[in-house]
Parts: structure tokens; C-alpha cells; sequence
């Protein structure tokens, strides 16, 4: 039992030192633009294991260098409560778990009904951009119940240590937007010749469209599907709020 008692406690200490040093990494982005995520030290691997080479594209720049449309373009597609939720917005993960249960319903019964096709389950997301956030800077992709927690209690301590403005500016400036794009000024640059500053309404929201699956659409920039979702994103711009 002591033997027991003291492993127990060492696996306390060492989650809260790990709690600790990612306490510290975010107040630190009070000041200091993260080099790099998570997320994309993982995309770099698998480009450079994959291709030998590694064509990157990422650029900071500052919240004021990154036009107003396409903040608005982005909170309207990813996060329209954005600046009235404390980092997770209930209401939407509720939505989400409904949608999806429906969905794994359904997909149960076309297998019944067809058991020689492959069945597949689309999963709707229901984070927020302080979620995506945590996520990338820290977190792998798996998708477990110790790794939803441990991204709730980094998504808390982003808000509680970080504005709102200074989230947005972080999560632009590390959003993937294709295969080695990464930031807003790399696919202003990437995708329309132009720094972010510059971006229109129609721009902006061609971009925003792409974030859920952005190496998909860079591939089909032509679909009709990234043209409809984009005139609708450019109708909801102005009802969301900015930090």
C-alpha cells in the first residue's frame, strides 16, 4: 500500500507539473508569439517523411495587420460566440453530441441494410476557437476522454490569462490553410498574391470556408460547395462581434 501511495503521489505531482508548464507557456504568450504548434511539428513530420523536403509557408504578424473582414469572415464560420463564451460554448457541444449520435444511428442502419458496403460516420465538431487553440498549440489528434480534459483545462487557461483579441491573433497566425500553410499572411500570400491586411469580403470568406479541411480544398478550389458556403459567411459577417 505505501508502494502504492507513493506512486499515486508522484503521478499527482508530475500532473500538476505538467499543469504548471502549461500555465507558464500561456502567460508567456502574453508577450511572445508561439513559434510553432503542436499541430504543425506533427504536419512537418509527416511532410518531410513523406517528401523528403519541407515547402513551408508562415509569417506573424500583428492582430492590426490582418484585415477586419477576415477576422469576421473566420468568427462567423468557426466561433459566432466567440467573444460571449468563457472557452466553451455548451450550447454548441450539446448540438454536436445530438448530431453525431443521430449520424452513428444512422450509419448503424445502412449497415444492416447494405452489410457488403463500408459504412463511414462524418463527426461534427463543436469547439471553440480557444478550443482549436489549445488543442493545436499543446495536444495530439487522438481523441480521448484524458485528452478532452486535459484541452478544457488549457482552453481555460487561455481565457483566463490571454484577451480575446490576443487569442484571435494567436490562433490566425497558427491555423493551417494548406499543406505547409500555416497562419493568415501565408494564405493571403498563398492563395490571392496579397498580404492579409488586404483581403476583401469575398476573400476573406473563401478562406474561412476552408478551415475545417483546408489541404481538401486547397486541392479543389473550383468547388461549388467553397463557393456556397463562402456567400453565406459574407452574409453573417457583420452580425458577429470582433474583441
Amino acid at each position: 500500500m505505501r508502494a502504492f501511495g507513493r506512486w499515486l503521489m508522484l503521478l499527482l505531482l508530475a500532473g500538476l507539473g505538467l499543469q504548471l508548464f502549461f500555465a507558464l507557456r500561456i502567460v508567456g504568450m502574453l508577450w511572445v508569439m508561439p513559434e510553432s504548434t503542436s499541430f504543425q511539428r506533427s504536419q512537418v513530420w509527416q511532410i518531410v517523411t513523406r517528401d523528403g523536403q519541407l515547402p513551408w509557408r508562415q509569417e506573424h504578424v500583428a492582430i492590426q495587420a490582418i484585415s477586419t473582414k477576415l477576422q469576421r469572415a473566420v468568427l462567423a464560420s468557426e466561433d459566432a460566440a466567440f467573444t460571449q463564451h468563457q472557452g466553451i460554448w455548451w450550447q454548441s457541444v450539446e448540438s454536436a453530441w445530438e448530431k453525431n449520435a443521430k449520424a452513428k444511428v444512422q450509419a448503424e442502419k445502412r449497415a444492416q441494410r447494405q452489410p457488403d458496403k463500408p459504412v463511414t460516420v462524418k463527426i461534427v465538431g463543436g469547439s471553440t476557437i480557444t478550443q482549436q487553440l489549445a488543442k493545436n498549440l499543446f495536444l495530439s489528434g487522438e481523441r480521448t476522454l484524458v485528452r478532452k480534459a486535459q484541452e478544457a483545462l488549457i482552453t481555460m487557461g487561455l481565457e483566463t490569462f490571454l484577451s480575446k483579441r490576443r487569442i484571435l491573433e494567436i490562433y490566425l497566425n497558427h491555423v493551417e490553410w494548406g499543406e505547409g500553410v500555416f497562419g493568415i499572411e501565408a494564405a493571403a500570400r498563398h492563395y490571392f498574391r496579397k498580404s492579409a491586411l488586404q483581403l476583401n469580403a469575398w476573400e476573406s470568406a473563401r478562406l474561412a470556408v476552408m478551415l475545417p479541411r483546408p489541404r481538401y480544398f486547397e486541392k479543389l478550389p473550383q468547388s461549388p460547395y467553397l463557393a456556397q458556403r463562402a456567400e453565406t459567411i459574407m452574409a453573417r459577417m457583420n452580425d458577429v462581434a470582433l474583441p
